[in-house]
Order: C-alpha cells, then sequence, then structure tokens
C-alpha cells in the first residue's frame, strides 16, 4: 500500500510534467544515486521509496524544525551530499526574473541530529544555487552577486568575491543569459573540493531599461533592469577560478571579440586541473567547445562547429541542463554531443581531444531530448518521432553507433510521451496522453516497460479514452508555395457542414513555440472564459516553418532572417488554403496570440488585412530593435548589418494597413516584452488614424500573473471582444 501511494503522488508530478514539458527548477523527481530508490517530501518529512517495498523516513518533520520554531521548515527542493550523510534544504523562496532561485538554506547532519540555518549575517532569501562540496565539508552560494563558502563543522562563512553588484555579476547571470540561454546557475564545484569556477558578467555598459511602478506610492518609482536589446554588444563574460583557501581568482584566456562580444553558455569541470566550455560568436553560428588549464589559464579549442544559420544550445531543448552537466563517457576520453550538421539534431561521442567523432543517432529524424545516458548497459536513451512532427516517443540506441533506433514507447499509445529515467536506467517515471486521452502516468521499469506494481494506469486511461467524444482533429495544409503544414482543429458542438462557422486562430509562429501537439488539452483555449465548441466557434493553430518542430534542420532554420516574414506568409498562405473550406464563413476571422504570438497576430493584421477581421495581441514585440540580442541576433543577424529584415520583420512598420478589430494588451511591468513596444504601436496607429482598443495593465509582468483579479479581467475582456467582433455561431 505504501509502495502504491507514493507512485500515485509520482504520477501527480508527472502528469505536471507532462502538461508544461518539463520542470524549469529542481523541485522535481529525486532519484537516488544509484537510480534504485527515489526521494520525495511527504506530509511525513522526506521519504526514500524503494520499489516494491515499504517506504522509509529519512527526515522527520520534527527533524525539518527549526529550535526556534514550532512548525516544520517548508521545504521548496533538497539534495544530498555525496556521502548521503547531510541534507541541503532550500525555503522561503523568491523569484528572480522567471524561477525562484532565491532563498534561505539549511543543512541536516543525519550522524549529529543537526539541522542548521546557512549564511548567518546575509540579507534574508537572498542565497542562491547553493551546493554541497564533494568531499561534504562546505556548502557554497550566491548572495547578492557575491560568492561565498561556508564550513559545516565551524560554521566560518568566507567571501570569495568582493566586488560584485547589479552590474558586476559574480556566480550568476544577467537578465538576457538567463531568458535565452537558461543560464542561472553560475558556479561549478572543483572535483577535489578545493576550488569554484563560475562565471563573471559585467553588466557596467550594459543600458537599463526603466519600468515604471505608478500605483506602489504617490510618487512613481523607476525600476531599472539591465538589458541588452539588439545591436547592442553583450555584457563581456570572464571566466575565473577562485582558490578555497587563498581566496585568489584565476582568471581564464578565453578569445573574444573586444568589439562584438561573445558568450560562454556552458562551464563544467573536465577534472581538477581543466574546466571544459562552450564558447559561441556573438551571432551564435560558431561553437567552440574549449578545455582551459585552470593553473595557466590557457584555453584551447578542441571542437568547432559552424552553421549558416545560428547553433542551438542543449538547455534550448534538453531542459535539463540549465542546471549544468557534461555528459562524459569512457573515463572521461570522450563526451556526447549533439549537432545539427548533417540535417537533423543528432548524438555523435567526440574525443577528448575533439580530433575523432561517431555519429550516434542515424536517420531521418531529430533527437527532441536526451532521457538517460546508460554507458553501463551501453545505450543512449533518446526522445524522438520519426513521421509525426506532432508526437514524441522514448528509443535508444547503442553508444557505439552501430545500432539502429528502438521505440521503447508502447505501440498503442500514439501521442505524447515524456519519461524521468533512473540514472541507471533501470526505473523510470513514463507520462502519456494525446488529444483524446486525458494525461497519466505509470513508475516502470524500463527494459520491459512495465508498471512495478502490475497496474498500468496508463492502459486504463488508454482503454476508456472515446476518441469520437473528442471535437478535436489533426489536419495536413499545403500552401501555394508548396509548404505543408501540421495544424489541429476543434470544432463547435453539434458541428453541421451545411453551415458556415466563425473561424479563431491560435498563433506563436516563432522559433520558441511548437503549438501542434497531439496532448491533451492541446485545442483548449486557456483564455476564453467559456465554452468555445458551444459557443460555436471553430478553433485552429498550424504550425510554419521554423517553429521548433522535429522535421530537421531546414525546417526550423528556414526563418533564418525572416522573422516577421516567412512566418507570417505561411499563416497566411495557409489560412487562404482553409478559408476554402466551405463550413468556414470567411466574414468571421480572428486571429490571436500571446508574444510571439502577439507579434504574429499584429503582422497578420496589418500584412493580411484582407484575411483576418478581428485580433488581439498580448504582449507583443512591435519593433524588433526593442528585443533582447541574444533572441534577436540568433534568428535575426545583426540589426547594424540587417536594418530592412528588421523593418520587414517589425509590426510596426506594418501598422498603417490596419482595417479590421484589434485590442491591444500589454503589462507595463513587462521585464521581458517592455512596455514601450505599446506605445511605439499607439503612436503609429493613432498617425494614421487607425482605430483600436487597447488595455494596459499596471504593474504586470510578461506572463500577467500579479494583481487580484487580474486573469479573470483579462479573460472577460478577451471573450466579450471575440463575440463582439466575431460573433460565434453557425449561420
Amino acid at each position: 500500500m505504501q509502495m502504491k501511494r507514493t507512485i500515485s503522488r509520482l504520477i501527480v508530478l508527472a502528469i505536471g510534467m507532462l502538461a508544461t514539458d518539463s520542470l524549469f527548477a529542481q523541485d522535481g523527481l529525486q532519484w537516488a544515486k544509484d537510480g534504485n530508490s527515489y526521494y520525495e517530501m511527504t506530509d511525513k518529512g522526506i521519504v526514500q521509496n524503494v520499489p516494491k517495498a515499504p517506504a522509509t523516513v529519512v527526515l522527520t518533520k520534527e527533524q525539518l524544525t527549526p529550535a526556534s520554531s514550532k512548525s516544520a521548515l517548508a521545504v521548496s527542493s533538497f539534495s544530498f551530499s555525496e556521502d548521503d550523510q547531510k541534507v541541503l534544504l532550500f525555503t522561503d523562496t523568491r523569484k528572480v526574473w522567471r524561477l525562484n532561485t532565491k532563498g534561505n538554506y539549511w543543512v541536516f547532519d543525519k550522524k549529529a541530529g543537526t539541522l542548521k540555518q546557512l549564511g548567518k549575517g546575509r540579507a534574508a532569501s537572498s542565497l542562491m544555487f547553493a551546493k554541497f562540496s564533494p568531499d561534504a565539508k562546505k556548502v557554497a552560494y550566491v548572495s547578492e552577486f557575491n560568492i561565498y563558502v561556508e564550513d559545516l563543522a565551524t560554521g566560518a562563512i568566507k567571501q570569495l568575491t568582493k566586488d560584485g553588484n547589479r552590474k558586476l555579476i559574480n556566480g550568476t547571470f544577467d537578465w538576457v543569459y538567463e531568458e535565452e540561454f537558461f543560464c542561472r546557475d553560475g558556479f561549478r564545484w572543483s572535483p577535489d573540493s578545493r576550488q569554484i569556477a563560475y562565471w563573471q558578467i559585467d553588466a557596467k555598459n550594459t543600458k537599463d531599461y526603466l519600468m515604471v511602478n505608478n500605483t506602489d506610492s504617490i510618487y512613481p518609482v523607476a525600476v531599472p533592469v539591465e538589458y541588452p536589446i539588439a545591436g547592442d554588444a553583450p555584457s563581456p563574460f570572464k571566466i575565473g577560478v577562485v582558490d578555497i583557501t587563498a581566496g585568489k581568482t584565476n582568471w581564464m584566456n578565453v578569445p573574444t571579440d573586444k568589439v562584438l562580444q561573445s558568450y560562454v553558455t556552458r562551464l563544467e569541470w573536465a577534472s581538477s586541473n581543466e574546466l571544459i566550455l562552450q564558447h559561441m560568436n556573438r551571432r551564435q553560428n560558431e561553437s567552440n567547445i574549449m578545455l582551459c588549464d585552470v593553473k595557466s589559464g590557457s584555453a584551447k579549442s578542441i571542437y568547432t562547429e559552424k552553421d549558416a544559420a545560428w547553433i542551438d544550445v542543449i538547455q534550448l531543448w534538453d531542459e535539463d541542463y540549465i542546471w549544468g552537466g557534461w555528459d562524459w563517457i569512457n573515463n572521461g576520453k570522450e563526451f556526447i554531443w549533439p549537432s545539427e550538421k548533417d540535417g537533423w539534431r543528432h548524438l555523435y561521442r567526440i574525443s577528448r581531444d575533439g580530433k575523432s567523432e561517431t555519429l550516434i543517432t542515424v536517420g531521418d529524424y531529430d533527437v527532441m531530448d536526451i532521457a538517460c545516458i546508460d554507458e553501463k548497459g551501453g545505450y543512449v536513451y533518446f526522445m524522438a518521432s520519426p513521421g509525426n512532427g506532432t508526437q514524441k516517443y522514448l528509443y535508444r540506441i547503442t553508444l557505439d553507433g552501430k545500432g539502429k533506433a528502438e521505440r521503447l514507447s508502447p505501440a498503442n499509445q500514439q501521442g505524447f510521451h515524456n519519461y524521468d529515467v533512473s540514472p541507471n536506467a533501470k526505473y523510470a517515471v513514463h507520462s502519456f496522453s494525446n488529444y483524446f486521452t486525458p494525461a497519466s502516468a505509470d513508475f516502470i521499469t524500463l527494459q520491459d516497460h512495465k508498471p512495478v506494481d502490475g497496474e498500468s494506469k496508463i492502459d486504463a486511461a488508454v482503454a476508456k479514452a472515446d476518441k469520437s467524444k473528442s471535437t478535436l482533429e489533426f489536419f495536413k495544409v499545403t500552401t501555394s508555395e508548396g509548404v505543408e503544414m501540421d495544424g489541429w482543429m476543434v470544432k463547435p458542438k453539434n458541428f453541421d457542414a451545411s453551415k458556415k462557422y466563425p473561424v479563431v486562430f491560435y498563433v506563436y509562429t516563432e522559433p520558441w513555440g511548437q503549438n501542434v501537439k497531439d496532448q491533451y488539452g492541446v485545442g483548449r483555449n486557456f483564455l476564453y472564459a467559456g465554452n468555445m465548441p458551444n459557443d460555436g466557434y471553430i478553433y485552429i493553430s498550424m504550425d510554419n516553418r521554423g517553429t521548433p518542430v522535429p522535421k530537421g534542420r531546414e525546417w526550423r532554420k528556414s526563418i533564418h532572417h525572416n522573422i516577421g516574414q516567412l512566418n507570417i506568409k505561411d499563416q497566411a498562405l495557409a489560412t487562404r488554403e482553409v478559408l476554402k473550406w466551405n463550413f468556414i464563413d470567411t466574414s468571421r476571422v480572428a486571429v490571436w496570440g500571446w508574444s510571439g504570438g502577439g507579434s504574429a497576430t499584429l503582422n497578420l493584421m496589418f500584412q493580411y488585412p484582407e484575411i483576418y477581421k478581428t485580433g488581439i495581441a498580448v504582449a507583443a514585440v512591435v519593433n524588433l530593435n526593442t528585443y533582447d540580442n541574444i533572441y534577436e541576433e540568433r534568428y535575426m543577424g545583426l540589426p547594424q548589418e540587417r536594418q530592412a529584415d528588421y523593418a520587414k520583420g517589425s509590426p510596426l512598420s506594418h501598422a498603417k494597413n490596419l482595417k479590421g478589430n484589434l485590442l491591444y494588451i500589454h503589462g507595463t511591468a513587462d521585464d521581458n516584452v517592455h512596455y514601450n513596444n505599446a506605445e511605439m504601436l499607439i503612436n503609429e496607429l493613432v498617425k494614421h488614424n487607425k482605430q483600436f482598443q487597447l488595455m494596459s495593465y499596471p504593474n504586470r509582468s510578461h506572463s500577467m500573473q500579479e494583481g487580484e483579479g487580474t486573469f479573470m479581467h483579462l479573460a472577460t475582456m478577451y471573450t466579450n471582444y471575440l463575440k463582439q467582433y466575431c460573433p460565434p455561431g453557425a449561420r
């Protein structure tokens, strides 16, 4: 019974992972190092679960209760020291940009039975990325832009960097590194516990965007965010190695362009004497893997790759790596590395000196995610979907490059799968859904893909699912230019093909959004206050070229230098084909999207006003020159060299063509797509006497999660506007 209960908790976690595709924080499933058990927080404390055995409480609620408190700590995440004798606990967390990466840390010592808080004297909830040293004698962390190390035996705290501030950042990153490279944790312990390698980001020459808080006090308050826009040089980086005892930093001689600058997107220890890092040029179309000697600081390139468009760093498609890691094999003589150089995203074995490489995954398919590297078993487990870009399955292939990819996901489960695989590839939490089967999950033994307790909740869900009850269907549409696009369509309840219905298109269209996925709930409009099928709308989304669909490099990178052009044309031409269907009312055509989807909505309304009659755009990039340099320059090039493309792709350039009904929505505290985009659009529409409606949400960020009643107000406004200007129902 205990095993079933804990498996049920895992299933809840896995379903949550399936709904969002991944967890962005370190508070998920905690596998034991040997992979034969896992840890979780329960109402009894931290427990260890072994398959087919009772759970063991390793840290009770009483042990989690500080001496000065009557209640146990509310633990957000936890980790164990290398010897498993100490537990690091993360509490009282606060958000930094996207994630809760600031908070308080405590250490429980199993042998001593003591619970102690780290960082005495530091500001409350100011500690970030605390990690045990490999010898478990110390913990290092970042606080207020500096790195500290704390001796667990004596409690002595040593400040390793002393120059940190908002503009000189040690051990973590500025906004744009975090947003676009998923770089958050900016330091690494050496294997011998004697040194720490870290990033330093010098943002003193990076201009601040000023957001204005008009509501929390009588006088407005300016809120600065260091934010390099497209065309601005990146904040220079330095890679340092600080000696724990001496407290002295030795800087690595990583080359950079003194004018254009460059990026270090990954950093790990290759040994106690060497670092390995990925260095990328400003345009992000050249990647160099480098080894650095920590004593001399010398850096040498061992593996270089170039791409005519751009190179995706691994964090962009496999988010496990946002917390670090390097895939060494063969006792550190080789590592696994991805590349799209043969037209598909494949995995390679690269020798430590970079002189030899072996292609592991072979075929016309993309590796979508690395699930596990099981060197002992001789396999790499990965996600892929050959032949269907809307789905996702688990495969494995031998590490020697001589095998053939073997699908492990059951043949009767067509749809979208996720796997959290144990380090020894013995167990996994398997999650599954498709558009008509609700999400469910099993705790399985991986080799035979069978549930540990013998009862498959996924099989039960599949058997119970009734495809005929779903109003959603997938389709393919081929444009007049011969581009085939996947789409889904949700038809109205009691659909009558002899009548005509309004159609609402949901768009994103840029390299950071795949909308057409065969998973449960995919066709639900989260902003619609009501039931679109019951009200009589057709709801459609289609993925154009440039979206991150597993259809090969050419599909994804054809959008290079063409955001706001190629993606918009693909959508419009596909829409023209859809409007040929007899049951579509071409006088009631609406489009909406958020962020990049908001930009696409504006461009579709402005560039193809004869097609789209109503648009609702949320938090849109109106002028491509206002967005951050890492994202925009990766896909568009440097604006100094391609300003014409920036202008053509910006909705601002086409606003004068507006003919239909437009509702524009933006939060004034948006640190991602800044509010000046809204005001630029307002000015341009006013200039040309284009009537529209505007909603500004004070002090709301890009996600507009802040403020009592915000979501209900937004959803109500969205729904009312849609019903007014694109009325529902058959005619």
